[in-house]
């Protein structure tokens, strides 16, 4: 079934409860975890009044290009993570970064430093447009200590660009992770006094530690005209019953294992799973699902991205698939959650009306070769944002007319 691109009630929700991905060309390469304090290139700014404490040290930052400068902004003071509704082994918590930024500018490239390694399991950031940061400063105000909880997306529901079609990410990191730089013709736009949104996701398997996660902008001045760099999310059900001879946890039945997410993660995000029917639809359970969407408006695919959790096996993204236009912009064959980069393509032009469909397949029996799943009880596996629930997401950046 292909249906459009659009936001009806509850897809806000859906657009940004979709995390996570690397939404930059990312070169790929090692997880930075060496303990040791963040070197600071020449042309490096601190946007804030502190010094952030030491974290994981990134790799050698790659040469800025011409009119290009760096900003690292850092979390103000540590945070320690832990389940926000008292169960479970995964926090998100959402923090304002505020680069400063005193003109229009083009967000080129970013690079993430996550403080704590053992406990970032990701981080995302997101675009926060100046008529936004009130209501963003008030969810923080709201709840003590730094930042707020903000499973899924940032919690704000008004912030700009949250459709599927135009998501307001800037970039993110996750394990495999390094520098991300955008091609030279393009960056992502953001105004003056615009803020930045950093969501971390904290996975408590490993116990919880305090962190201090860090970002570094690469910026552009909007004088280098630009094409503006936009988020395409495409996301497609998880329906994975519980394998025969592992099927007598009470959690092997889909509405157990539904209200145990929405215990997990809060009734909003636990309503993503049966929304992603009435997106994706018919939906039939088994390990391999897919969703196509129909596009609204032209556009020229310029990177591409697929999110799985631990048990996914392959993903893919398609380009009208079954026509004689059929184009295949990513194939995944051998999943690596360790190597969530986003590829360069070579430009591949849509038009209004095509279809791009994602497919992702899972496999259950991963549970028995995963530590992660050790002591976990066998579950009728739906989307969820936990490290042992599961996704199947793909993420297009592209450049419009």
């Amino acid at each position: 079934m292909s249906r459009p691109l659009r936001t009806p009630a509850g897809a806000a929700l859906l657009g940004l409860v979709l995390a996570l991905v690397l939404a930059a060309c990312s070169t790929g390469g090692k997880p930075t975890t060496s303990a040791g304090p963040a070197a600071a290139s020449p042309s490096m700014t601190r946007a804030g009044p502190t010094e952030a404490p030491a974290h994981a040290a990134p790799a050698d930052l790659k040469p800025l290009r011409s009119g290009e400068r760096r900003v690292e902004v850092a979390m103000p003071e540590p945070y320690t993570p832990s389940a926000p509704y008292g169960t479970g082994t995964d926090d998100y918590r959402c923090f304002v970064l505020d680069p400063h930024l005193t003109r229009d500018a083009f967000i080129t490239g970013l690079n993430i430093l996550p403080g704590t390694p053992s406990v970032v399991h990701h981080v995302i950031l997101f675009r926060l447009p100046p008529a936004q940061v009130a209501a963003a400063e008030a969810e923080d105000a709201a709840e003590p200590g730094e930042g707020w909880t903000c499973f899924g997306d940032t919690g704000l529901r008004s912030q700009g660009g949250a459709g599927l079609d135009d998501a307001p990410w800037l970039g993110a990191w996750a394990p495999g992770g390094s520098e991300q730089v955008l091609a030279r013709d393009v960056g992502v736009p953001m105004q003056r006094g615009s803020r930045v949104v950093m969501q971390v996701h904290y996975n408590l398997l490993a116990g919880p530690r305090p962190d201090v996660t860090t970002a570094q902008l690469r910026l552009a001045p909007r004088s280098k005209h630009l094409a503006a760099l936009r988020t395409m999310l495409l996301p497609a059900p998880v329906e994975l019953p519980c394998r025969a001879g592992h099927d007598s946890s009470p959690l092997c039945d889909r509405v157990a294992a539904l209200a145990d997410v929405r215990k997990r993660f809060g009734s909003e995000v636990g309503m993503t799973a049966d929304y992603l029917h009435l997106l994706c639809g018919p939906v039939r359970p088994g390990n391999v699902q897919t969703c196509d969407q129909t596009l609204r408006a032209p556009a020229t695919i310029r990177a591409a991205a697929g999110h799985m959790h631990l048990l996914g096996r392959s993903v893919k993204v398609e380009v009208d698939p079954g026509t004689p236009k059929a184009r295949t912009v990513l194939d995944i064959k051998r999943w690596n959650f360790d190597d969530q980069g986003a590829r360069p393509v070579r430009p591949v032009r849509l038009e209004r009306g095509d279809t791009v469909r994602v497919t992702c397949r899972h496999d259950q029996s991963l549970r028995d070769l995963l530590p992660a799943f050790k002591g976990q009880p066998e579950r009728y596996v739906l989307w969820g944002e936990g490290t042992t629930d599961e996704m199947c997401l793909g993420i297009l950046l592209v450049t419009r007319p």
